[in-house]
């Protein structure tokens, strides 16, 4: 039996049954020097670090390739990282996944994946590594970005929407960072506690909701849990990962550093090494010693063959025309359109077709599309706040003035009808601990990313929003970072804000049609935006004494629920250019499931789309309320939808830790709204 022979045996009858039958056979095919280099990744200092000195070229410029057996026609597993894009050559750059999380469109989400999946192909890849749904627990987390938000449900539904896209398209989907990883400037030996009703319940359950979705790889994570490297974690990747949840598919390392004991980490079931052979080298000596046996050797192989027997054959060839194509590059537009936050609007948005517009700050003419590490995509172009104006308004209409200490007696900008101030982050104050991988960014600074250590706009760009609110009529601030920030100092001073994340390489053109209205803004916050840092849950960086940090129940809206506190924009929360109103909610049991129905009317004078949301809370010592499902509904102006949202029961179920099961609690209140905060009770 050779692979496509293992193909076809499998495709008579797909059931996971035969796929473990068909696995077991073609392994029994290979020779033990065959099987260990399954284990791990090969060749990447050749064909990354050669041409990074010598050509100028970047990380993952090509597949990261592991394993493979040529013999018996065994393809090798070829790595694309993510997920804001395929790393690889001048790929599509689409939003970041907090922006894409923001849109509360899975259908949207969906659609991205398949693109992505086909840029993957198109460039020979077969596995996609993007799928980041780490919880945002503190927003300080310097790879916010790269993950959907703060709530587990919210994480689940687009995760799974973009494991399903890609593997629809025979690509090998891979979520990631498994698990409990929200730390980066000591995700190295950071040990993370927290109790078994808080793991369940808090940060695994987006996890399962991409196994359900049929993801045959994840990756694991660098951090240790519970005083184990989760790469090395019995409890995560077999009794978690493959006994409760009957995944079938292979694991892999984080790159370099994921693994640190060989014998440990392939008999806790962690297949491939990643993304070069470093520990796993020691496995032909282990396997004759007796620290792994046959059978760990088999079980591996057999897990990677189920994942590329079930998947790769889906594979199409794909002309290279598809990355960054026109359908591509308007469709990484739409999710900016779909993502943005309009956090605040005192009536001046949108802002008129022939207006003078000026645009300021350090980003206002910046490519600012993310942090520059691993998940860094090269666009062929990137379109900026400034040429994004230029673009609708004409240049003749648009005075740009780059920087933070403007004099605000300057006549261009007083000449303008309103001024967009553009603040926030960029690739040097938040993103993965590395050092700068871009081959074309040419500051000599140092630039590491990392953790945040403040969450409040820095210092110099508050004085400039302040020095605009104080000369200017009409001040739109545009902020411009990976999640939250603390902004009471100057809020209440600014006409308009929005939050547009990393908005993709058309990140420039969708704030242009958002600001003039072309298109109404209906992105929700991912995330709750605090009053203070305090309301978020503790965090470590490397100053502190200890390594050791206990995530507890609560963080985000649950917590502020359990607290009593306000937030300054509540998780769901945002704008429309129109109102819209919620009338006849009801819950209805229907057995397996619960169902809400509701009116949506569009009071206003403009077409838009809401997101409304449903929410559940049971007595008992659990959150005040837990989003559980969601849906985002255009409705024209004047006019009204009908909306019905199901929930399904298991979705409703709690942990309980003592005999490890999950159950229903006997009562629930549910609560609509289009905000964690504005919402409405309703019992069944």
């Amino acid at each position: 039996m050779n692979f496509n022979d293992a193909v076809q045996k499998y495709n008579q009858n797909p059931t996971d049954d035969n796929l473990y039958s068909v696995a077991r056979e073609l392994c029994g095919q290979l020779k033990t020097a065959e099987k260990l280099k399954m284990l791990s990744g090969k060749r990447f200092f050749l064909r990354n670090g050669v041409d990074l000195i010598t050509k100028g070229q970047k990380y993952n410029c090509r597949p990261c390739i592991a394993g493979g057996v040529k013999r018996l026609g065994i393809p090798e597993v070829a790595f694309s990282d993510g997920p804001r894009g395929v790393v690889m050559g001048n790929s599509t750059c689409f939003p970041v996944s907090m922006l894409r999380g923001a849109s509360f469109d899975d259908e949207l989400e969906y659609e991205i994946g398949s693109a992505i999946a086909d840029e993957v192909a198109a460039q020979g890849g077969n596995y996609f590594a993007g799928i980041c749904i780490n919880l945002l627990r503190n927003p300080r987390w310097g790879r916010a970005q790269e993950t959907y938000g703060e709530d587990p449900y919210l994480l689940g539904r687009m995760g799974a929407a973009l494991t399903r896209a890609v593997q629809d398209k025979g690509i090998i989907a891979c979520p990631k960072h498994y698990a409990v990883n929200s730390i980066e400037n000591i995700r190295f030996d950071v040990n993370v506690l927290c109790d078994d009703k808080t793991l369940h319940e808090v940060y695994l359950p987006h996890f399962n909701a991409c196994i359900d979705a049929g993801a045959m790889s994840i990756m694991g994570a660098y951090n240790l849990f519970r005083g184990e490297h989760c790469c090395e974690s019995k409890y995560l990747l077999k009794d978690v990962l493959r006994d409760e949840w009957g995944f079938t598919g292979f694991t892999i390392s984080d790159f370099l550093m994921g693994v640190r004991n060989a014998p440990k980490a392939l008999k806790a079931g962690l297949d491939i090494e990643m993304p070069q052979i470093m520990h796993y080298a020691t496995l032909p000596l282990d396997l004759k010693t007796g620290k792994v046996s046959t059978d760990d050797v088999d079980a591996s192989v057999q897990s990677i063959l189920r994942g590329l027997i079930k998947i790769t054959p889906k594979l199409k060839d794909t002309p290279k025309s598809v990355v960054a194509c026109k359908k591509h590059t308007q469709l990484a537009k739409k999710a900016a359109l779909e993502g943005t936050v309009l956090l605040k609007n005192d009536g001046v948005l949108p802002l008129p077709a022939g207006s003078k517009v000026g645009i300021v700050g350090r980003y206002a003419n910046k490519i600012n599309v993310g942090d520059h590490g691993s998940s860094s995509v090269f666009a062929p172009y990137t379109v900026t706040p400034y040429e994004g104006l230029c673009n609708l308004y004409g240049k003749e209409n648009v005075v740009l003035f780059e920087g933070t200490a403007f004099s605000p007696g300057i006549p261009k900008l007083k000449a303008c009808d309103a001024v967009v101030v553009c603040v926030g982050s960029d690739y040097k104050q938040e993103g993965e601990n590395l050092a700068n991988f871009s081959k074309s960014d040419k500051t000599t600074e140092k630039a590491m990313g990392g953790d945040r250590y403040s969450l409040r706009i820095p210092e110099d760009e508050v004085r400039l929003i302040r020095a605009a609110c104080r000369v200017f009529d009409k001040v739109i601030v545009n902020i411009i970072g990976g999640s939250a920030y603390i902004i009471e100092e100057w809020k209440d001073g600014a006409n308009a804000i929005f939050h547009s994340f990393y908005s993709g390489m058309e990140g420039g053109n969708a704030l242009a049609e958002l600001l003039s209205g072309k298109v109404n803004p209906s992105g929700h916050l991912p995330f709750t935006m605090a009053k203070d840092e305090n309301d978020y849950p503790d965090f470590l960086f490397p100053s502190a004494k200890t390594r050791d940090i206990t995530y507890g129940y609560y963080h985000g809206y649950t917590l502020l629920d359990k607290e009593q506190k306000k937030a300054a924009y509540p998780f769901g929360f945002g704008l429309s250019y129109t109102n819209f109103k919620y009338t006849k909610i009801k819950a209805k049991d229907t057995g397996d499931s619960v169902e809400i129905s509701l009116n949506v009317a569009n009071k206003g004078g403009r077409d838009g789309k809401t997101v409304v949301q449903a929410y559940a809370g049971a007595e008992g010592g659990h959150p005040v309320k837990l989003l559980k499902g969601f849906k985002k509904v255009f409705v024209k102006a004047g006019e009204s939808e009908s909306v019905k949202i199901r929930i399904d029961k298991n979705n409703l179920k709690f942990y309980n830790p003592e005999n490890k099961e999950w159950y229903l609690e006997d009562k629930y209140t549910f609560f609509v709204g289009q905000n964690s905060e504005d919402v409405t009770e309703v019992k069944l």
